[in-house]
Parts: structure tokens; sequence; C-alpha cells
């Protein structure tokens, strides 16, 4: 270093004394940063100054990812005390207390935004209680119900709704678990039960129509016709009070009834025909009534259809037989008005039945109830600024909605 050079250079942060020492000014006094020998004193101010340029970017850098992002309170603390750490013993010259000033101004930034965060978290979880508070309250519901389908896959959608639930206190969780889990548990028993007591009634029903059929069978070859066609009749009354057995026997024992009753009424039939000179005029009759019956088609009043069929049918077993080659024709045209006839009713009947309307009501009603408590939950979310939440609530409720409609659609058929 020069003579000329050994001079003490100086400027407002900072100064190198004539020995190369340089210092830096700060609030609580001048402290040693560093020695320069190699070059100009100015070279050592410009090293040192570039220096706290260095710590002044990080201080630049870390007030945009705080005011900026959104950086937890936690990181950000850490953050702001490695920065603080760096420049309370930099080897630097420059206004380091702006940059500590800068640093306590973000410590209050974070602190803002630390009670935020606990304020947000702490709704947060109260919306999740309510939210699994309102999901148990429905199980619970649905666990004292007899809706087994409905209630058995909105029992698996409320499980679903749970999961993408945030957790809560793990005492309050686990209770509103354990209770949850206790209506699921009730709710597959007692269907398991009832499923149970329905297949016990089908076997109980396919057990008598088996009785029904094997005495049907042994009574196919009786010629006592007026006894054996009357005992048929009865059997028939036995059948329709026997219930339904399985669907996959009742099919086939009810064609191995039919078949014996028409083995029996077709020998009957021939062995009056081959007595009664007046199968002609019979035959004109029935044809008369075949003629009476398809008069009710379409069927619009399937009770009085089934009055005036049953008139027809009375009047039908007291005209007696007609020729052969004739009675599957007359007898099939008849069986088409009474095909035409059981159908509507029966379509009546599904239309009107009231536990089949409950169902489709109650069903309704669960799926609008849980559409406005996914919207309220959505509206919530998106307050509170919970975008995944309030997306995640709004896809359940629109999935909610298409079966809505096809709920409405069911119901409406009972309206009609």
């Amino acid at each position: 270093m020069t003579p000329q050079e050994a001079k003490v250079t100086s400027e407002p942060w900072g100064r190198v004394d004539e020995d190369g020492t340089v210092y830096v000014r700060t609030a609580t006094g001048e402290r040693v940063v560093g020695s320069w020998q190699a070059g100009s004193p100015d070279e050592a101010l410009a090293f040192y100054r570039r220096k706290y340029e260095g710590l002044e970017l990080e201080v630049n850098l870390l007030e945009h990812r705080i005011k900026e992002t959104d950086l937890s309170p936690k990181e950000a603390t850490a953050s702001i005390e490695r920065v603080r750490t760096a420049i309370d013993g930099a080897a630097a010259v420059g206004d380091l207390d702006s940059l500590l000033q800068r640093l306590d101004g973000l410590v209050e930034v974070v602190e803002v935004r630390r009670v935020e965060y606990r304020a947000a978290r702490a709704q947060a979880q109260d919306e999740a209680k309510a939210t699994k508070e309102r999901i148990v309250a429905e199980a619970e519901e649905i666990a004292a119900s007899t809706n087994w389908r409905v209630g058995a896959e909105r029992l698996r959608v409320l499980v679903a709704d749970w999961k993408n639930t945030a957790r809560i206190d793990r005492k309050t969780d686990d209770e509103l678990w354990h209770r949850l889990s206790r209506a699921r548990s009730s709710f597959s028993k007692r269907r398991k039960a009832h499923f149970a007591t329905l297949e016990v009634e089908r076997d109980e029903a396919r057990t008598r129509k088996e009785k029904i059929v094997a005495e049907a069978e042994s009574l196919a070859g009786s010629t006592e016709w007026a006894n054996t066609a009357a005992r048929f009749r009865a059997l028939m009354a036995e059948w329709k009070a026997a219930g339904r057995a399985g669907r996959d026997v009742e099919d086939a024992l009810w064609t191995q009834f039919r078949a014996a009753q028409e083995v029996f009424f077709t020998a009957r039939g021939d062995a009056l025909a081959e007595r009664d000179a007046g199968l002609r005029e019979n035959l004109a009759r029935k044809e008369e009534l075949v003629t009476e019956a398809e008069a009710l088609l379409p069927v619009t009043d399937p009770r009085s259809a089934r009055a005036a069929l049953r008139s027809i049918h009375d009047r039908w077993e007291a005209i007696g037989h007609v020729p052969r080659e004739a009675r599957g024709r007359i007898e099939s045209r008849l069986a088409a008005v009474e095909q035409a006839v059981r159908e509507t009713a029966e379509a009546e009947w599904r239309r009107t039945n009231p536990e089949a309307r409950a169902r489709a009501e109650d069903t309704v009603s669960q799926l609008r109830a849980s559409i406005e408590a996914l919207d309220a939950e959505a509206g919530k979310a998106r307050a509170a600024g919970n975008t995944r939440a309030a997306e995640t609530a709004e896809e359940a409720a629109t999935a909610r909605r298409e079966w809505l409609a096809e709920a409405e659609n069911t119901l409406a058929e009972f309206t009609r």
C-alpha cells in the first residue's frame, strides 16, 4: 500500500484504517470486519460493500417469500433467524442496522400470519368436526332404517366422505368413528337378518310349491273330471298363497304345475268333447266371450278389467268344451287378454306400491339433504380459501344431483 493509500478511507457505513483494518459502523458502534492488504482502501470498501449487497439481496428475497407466498410461519421464522445470524456477524460494510430492522418487521408479519393460521386451523377443525358429526348422525339414522339397498350404498358414501374429511382431535375423532362403525355394523347385521328371513320364506314357499306340483302331477291322469278340476283350482289358490320361491326355481315349478294342469284339462276336454254334441255351439259362444274379452284391450282400468275377465271366466267354464282342433286357438286368444290384464295389473301395483313409493321418497329426501349439506360445505370451504375442500364437496354434490335426478324419475312413476 502506498503512503498516499495509507490514509484513512471512509464512507457512511464503514472505513479502512491506515493499517488496512476494515470497520463497519452500526448503532452500537464500530466493529472490525476484516483486513485488506492487497489493494487500495476503495477496493477494500467495494469488496465489503459487495458482501453487504449479498446480505441485502437475501433480505429482499426473504421479504418476497414471506409477503408474496404461502410460506408457513415456522419456515418463515427459521429463515429470519438464519439471515439474522448471518447479518449479526457479517463481514460486510453497509447499513446492517436497516437490514435487521427489516427482519424485525418481517417478524411482525409472521406473527400476524401465525395468528391467522391458528384461526384458520381452528375453523377447519370446527368444520371437520361438524361434517363428521353430520356423517355419524346420518349413519345412525340409516342404521335404524329398512331401506336396505339405498342404505348400504349411502353408508359406503358416508365412509368415503369421512375419509375425505380432515382429522380432528384424536379423542373426538375416535369417538365419532366408533359411533359410525357401530351404525354400519348394526345396519349390516339387521340387513343380513332381513335377507336371511327372506331366504327362509323362499325356502318354505319352494317346499310348499314342490308339494303342490307333486299333487298336481299325481292328479294329471285322473278321470274324475269335476272333482279333479275343483282340486286343481284349489291348488292354484294354494300356489298364489304360498308366496314366491327363489328366482331360480319359481319359473321351473310353475312350468311343471301348468304342465300337469294341461295334461288333466286336455284329457278332460277330449273326453267331454266326445260326449258333447254341442261342442260347435260351445265354440261359437266362447268365440263371443273371447271377442268380449278382447274388447277390454287396451286395458285402462285393471280392476274393472279383472272383474270383467272373472265374469268372462265364469261364463267360459259354464259353457263347457269346444272341438279339440279349436281349443288351442280360442284359449290362446283368451290367454293373450289374460296376460295383458295381468301385466297391466302388475304394473299398476308396482306403480302404487306404498312401500316402494316410501323408499323412493326417502331416497329423494336423503339425496336432497346431502346435496344441501355439501353445497353449504363447499361454500364454507371457499369462504375459508380452502379450494381443494370446496371442489371435493362440489364434485360430491354433482354426483348426488345425478343420483337425485334418477331417484326423482323413479318417484315420478308413482304419481302418474
